[in-house]
């Protein structure tokens, strides 16, 4: 009687010990776990978790961040379709609720629809113009919102960026021109600028020239005109001196004696 019980404990134990599973949850994951189909409300930490695998199964959950990219065709608020590329980062912050009322698929049935959602209202509240020269404010403004609907459902957003922006033809046309027109009265100021300096230089030149004839005219006496004149005599040689009653120098020039004819030959 003892040997039968003993074997029945044995073989009990057996068939629990091949019923026993275990499962190991890395670092950076979460296990969800299931009993009968109804979800356990405390996630399974990092670690050895044994379960019946006839009556509860579990799921491995990846709460590291993610990367999800997305290409968006939006029309502005002047009807202009906008082309771009974003960028976010986000992670599953509240697994359990997430999978209880998302489902495993929340980035397609959740994240993407409110990604565009969310930038549709956007753009769609903005022109073309303001959205090219402030494109930080429309990131900004798209992170903010998202943070907000989507950490409602359990989903923590870390990070957004809005990445080749794509402007409609008619306004790169219409930017060029601007740019274009810009550059040419930048070119126009310029030369003005220029011919304003040389103008001032001229000017200063006249300016200069004119006092100088007027300070030679207050300078040219008399007197002054006989102290040129006497201090040419030691560079010129053949100009001689000769003074008169009325103190007014008499210059002249004396010039080489002719050279005396020759008398003709007698025939």
């Amino acid at each position: 009687m003892k040997r039968s019980l003993y074997f029945s404990f044995v073989c009990l134990s057996l068939i629990l010990s091949g019923l026993q599973g275990c499962v190991v949850v890395d670092e950076g994951y979460v296990g969800v776990k299931k009993k009968f189909g109804k979800i356990s409300d405390k996630a399974l930490k990092p670690g050895v978790h044994l379960y019946l695998p006839v009556a509860n199964e579990v799921e491995l959950w990846d709460i590291k961040t993610h990367k999800r990219k997305m290409q968006l065709d939006l029309p502005s608020n002047e009807g202009l379709i906008v082309k771009f590329e974003t960028t976010v980062l986000f992670r599953p912050e509240n697994v359990i609720d997430i999978r209880k009322k998302i489902g495993s698929e929340y980035v397609t049935r959740v994240l993407d629809p409110e990604l565009k959602s969310v930038f549709r209202d956007i753009i769609g509240k903005q022109g073309v113009a303001e959205l090219i020269t402030n494109p930080e404010n429309l990131a900004a403004t798209a992170t903010n919102a998202l943070k907000e609907t989507l950490g409602a459902r359990g989903i923590l957003v870390e990070g957004l960026r809005v990445t080749k922006l794509d402007l409609p033809l008619k306004f790169k046309e219409s930017i060029e021109r601007k740019i274009q027109a810009e550059e040419k009265v930048k070119e126009m100021a310029f030369e003005l600028k220029s011919a304003k300096i040389a103008a001032d230089i001229e000017i200063a030149r006249a300016e200069g020239a004119a006092k100088a004839q007027e300070i030679v005219k207050k300078t040219l006496s008399p007197a002054y005109l006989q102290y040129l004149w006497i201090s040419t005599l030691n560079e010129n040689p053949n100009v001689i001196y000769v003074s008169t009653e009325a103190n007014m120098p008499v210059f002249r020039t004396v010039g080489e004696p002719k050279a005396k004819a020759k008398p003709a030959p007698l025939k």
